[in-house]
C-alpha cells in the first residue's frame, strides 16, 4: 500500500454552490479559508441548498481577495463584493443554530432571485460572528462556517472505489463535496482514524458524515438521473450509522497551517469504527 498522501483539496465559498480545487489551503479554526463564508437564504432568513433547490448547481464560483464572481451558463455573471462590517447585520437559522451574518447588496439578491426563480439573498459569516461546533463532538473553542456541521470533510479515495465497485453506474467523488481526498488507505479506514497530522495541521476526526439527497444529483446540473442512488447502495453495504448513510469523516483542525496536494498523512490516534 502506498503511503497516506493528499490527493485533492477543494473548497466551496458559497454553501450548496459549485466549489473548485486547490494546489494548497491554509487552514484555520473553520477550516480552509474562505469555504463556506457565504450562502443563500431565503425571504425568512432560513438556510437554501440543493436539497431545496437544485437549480444551484449550475452556478459556478471565483474567490477573490474582496468578494465573488458569480457565473450561471444562462443568466450570466454578477460580481459581489463582501460586504464590510457596517452591512446590514442579519440572524438566519442554519438547522438549529441562530447566525449572525452581513447581508450583501439588493443587485445582488436580484440577480439570484431571477435566475433562481424565487426570492433569495446571499449572505456572508464576518469574522466577528462565531458559530461552535456541536458540543457534543466538540472541544472548547471548536468553530465552524456555514457548513453545516463541522470545519472540514475528509474522504479517502479507496472508499470511493468500493462504492464505484457496488454501483450500477459509478459516480464522481465530486457528488460527496469534500475539502480534502486522501489516497492509500484500506477502504473505510478512515472510520478508525481519531486524530490524523497533514504537514504541520493535526486534525481530530470526531464523526462519519451523514449524507443527504444532494449526493444523488449530478453536481454540475443538480438533476437526479439515477434515483436514490448512490444513497440505496450505502445503506445496502452497510454503511448505515447513528443518523443516517455515512461517507466520509468529518474533521475539526487543532492548529492553524497549510495543507498541499502531495502531503503525507500521519495517523496519530485510532479506534473502533466510529460507524455505529
Amino acid at each position: 500500500m502506498p503511503p497516506l498522501t493528499v490527493t485533492d483539496l477543494f473548497r466551496f465559498p458559497v454553501k450548496s454552490l459549485r466549489g473548485h480545487a486547490l494546489d494548497h489551503a491554509a487552514i484555520g479554526p473553520r477550516g480552509i479559508d474562505g469555504d463556506r463564508r457565504w450562502m443563500l437564504i431565503d425571504q425568512i432568513g432560513r438556510f437554501l441548498t440543493r436539497r431545496e433547490v437544485p437549480e444551484m448547481a449550475l452556478f459556478g464560483v471565483e474567490l477573490d481577495h474582496d468578494g465573488l464572481l458569480i457565473r450561471h451558463p444562462v443568466h450570466g455573471s454578477c460580481r459581489i463584493l463582501r460586504p464590510e462590517k457596517n452591512a446590514a447585520n442579519i440572524n438566519v437559522t442554519i438547522w438549529g443554530d441562530s447566525v449572525r451574518v452581513r447581508a450583501t447588496d439588493d443587485a445582488s439578491a436580484a440577480y439570484l432571485s431571477h435566475a433562481l426563480g424565487r426570492s433569495v439573498r446571499l449572505v456572508y459569516q464576518g469574522d466577528e460572528t462565531i458559530r461552535p461546533v456541536d458540543p457534543t463532538f466538540a472541544a472548547p473553542g471548536d468553530q465552524v462556517s456555514l457548513s453545516d456541521g463541522f470545519p472540514l470533510l475528509l474522504v479517502t479515495k479507496e472508499s470511493l472505489d468500493a462504492l464505484n465497485a457496488a454501483l450500477a453506474e459509478p459516480v464522481a467523488m465530486a457528488r460527496f463535496r469534500p475539502n480534502i481526498v486522501v489516497t492509500g488507505a484500506d477502504a473505510w479506514r478512515e472510520d478508525h482514524w481519531r486524530r490524523i497530522r497533514i504537514g504541520t495541521v493535526t486534525l481530530r476526526l470526531p464523526k462519519p458524515c451523514s449524507r443527504c439527497i444532494i449526493t444523488t444529483q449530478d453536481p454540475m446540473s443538480g438533476s437526479r438521473e439515477h434515483g436514490n442512488e448512490p444513497l440505496s447502495t450505502l445503506l445496502r453495504i452497510g454503511r448505515m450509522g447513528k443518523g443516517g448513510v455515512m461517507f466520509g469523516q468529518n474533521a475539526i483542525p487543532e492548529n492553524s497551517g497549510t495543507i498541499t496536494t502531495g502531503d503525507r498523512i500521519d495517523i496519530l490516534e485510532e479506534g473502533a469504527s466510529n460507524l455505529r
